[in-house]
């Protein structure tokens, strides 16, 4: 039958691939629509505050500095990832067009999991970048160079996107014979591969793998290296330094926490049941809020970029006053 087509193509004797997903999303919430409005608000204020650094560091020759690249790569990443996620979440459940096809689940899922994991990294690179700053502060420009600080985000990069390959790749070995409905908000993993009704053991491991290489170990560098910065800072005699040295580290610092806290919340709720509604609502703002609050807690706050933004738009308003009065000029000659 036609019903039948649609839910499922067998590949072979072993393996049956649905054509498409149903994505859950909140169920029995009265005006959930009022909650995706506040998504698509968070959107276009996170595409605002991410595009304005990019810009402000791109053009700015004075913050094309090793730390302004881990900044930058750190905005590019929010900004992939919150449109990686979204705009299509918006569509599935403000326009109701749950069914979701198989190639574009796995495609979905891959670069969400992909930029979620570049955030996580470039906060420990961040962390490193402290950590010499504090601890090493006469080497710092001898370490952290922008060679250096290039393939160390080349690296993470490059690791990751085999990785998460890697895990997306593995669900194309499962079978999905009987449900489709996908109990989250988008193609998650975890729910995606508990689907299957063959050994998803692989799967399993690879979830583990992942949790441990996008939350666990990153939150134990960062914490590593906070305690190594507490061990100099205590060697610091003036309470003046000792001050301004944790000024610099007190963005990062909340960021941090911003990004995790929730992440862990959410990673340790999957041991135990939790109702689907709560999980999926914390999940939501995990991967949505980071991105909004990174611009404007780490760098739009901060002297440097304030300065540089004044600086361009007085460059900006002095090129348009000088393109008047040509004009102007002009007109009156003719």
């Amino acid at each position: 039958t036609s019903s039948s087509n649609k839910t499922a193509t067998t590949l072979n004797a072993t393996f049956v691939r649905p054509a498409q997903f149903y994505l859950s999303g909140l169920t029995n919430i009265p005006h959930d629509k009022y909650f995706y409005v506040f998504l698509c608000f968070v959107y276009m204020m996170t595409v605002l505050g991410n595009g304005l650094l990019l810009s402000v560091i791109y053009l700015v020759k004075t913050l094309h500095t090793p730390r302004y690249m881990i900044v930058f790569n750190l905005a590019l990443t929010d900004l992939c990832g919150s449109t990686a996620l979204i705009p299509k979440l918006l569509d599935t459940f403000l326009f109701d067009r749950r069914y979701i096809v198989y190639e574009a689940c796995l495609s979905y899922m891959f670069f969400v999991l992909f930029f979620v994991s570049m955030e996580s990294w470039t906060l420990v690179i961040m962390a490193y970048d402290r950590f010499i700053a504090i601890c090493f502060p006469l080497r710092y420009h001898s370490i952290v160079t922008k060679p250096a600080i290039a393939a160390m985000l080349l690296f993470v990069w490059v690791f990751l996107l085999s990785v998460v390959a890697c895990t997306v790749g593995f669900l194309d070995r499962l079978s999905f014979c009987g449900s489709v409905v996908i109990l989250s908000f988008y193609c998650d993993h975890g729910p995606v591969y508990r689907l299957a009704c063959n050994d998803a053991y692989l799967n399993y491991i690879m979830a583990v793998v992942g949790a441990s290489l996008s939350v666990v170990i990153p939150l134990v560098v960062i914490a590593l290296t906070y305690s190594c910065i507490g061990i100099a800072l205590s060697r610091i005699a003036s309470r003046e330094e000792h001050l301004k040295a944790l000024k610099t580290c007190t963005s990062h610092l909340i960021l941090v926490a911003f990004f995790y806290l929730p992440l862990l919340g959410t990673n340790i709720a999957a041991t135990t049941y939790i109702h689907p509604n709560a999980r999926i609502i914390n999940s939501t703002l995990s991967h949505i809020i980071p991105p909004l609050l990174n611009p404007i807690i780490y760098s739009l706050k901060t002297e440097e970029v304030l300065n540089s933004i004044k600086k361009l738009y007085k460059r900006n308003r002095l090129s348009r006053i000088t393109f008047s009065k040509k004009v102007t000029s002009l007109s009156q000659l003719y």
